[in-house]
């Protein structure tokens, strides 16, 4: 999970560097749509981060709820319970 977070966070740093020198660049050369420009960066500094953390959460609840199989775990773990519950009722008579 941490390899992953850490992937996404360097891909949301490298979208957000590259809107603003996207945008300072269209500032100097004083192109026309440099005010766009700039409420897209500034929209994007909210949203990409939002987006990102959107996706590392459910990234981390569907890898909960699809993780490894549990019931195969406590299914083992369930027998050899009962195994040893069995044993300690029949050395109890």
């Amino acid at each position: 999970m941490k390899k992953v977070k850490q992937i996404i966070a360097i891909l949301g740093v490298v979208l957000l560097l590259g809107l603003y020198v996207i945008t300072l660049i269209m500032a100097i050369t004083d192109n026309s749509s440099t005010m766009s420009m700039f409420e897209a960066s500034v929209v994007a500094t909210i949203l990409i981060p939002v987006l990102l953390w959107t996706y590392t959460f459910i990234y981390k609840l569907l890898k909960k709820y699809y993780g490894p199989d549990k019931d195969s775990a406590n299914t083992v773990s369930d027998s050899k319970t009962d195994a040893n519950s069995k044993t300690n009722i029949k050395n109890n008579k």
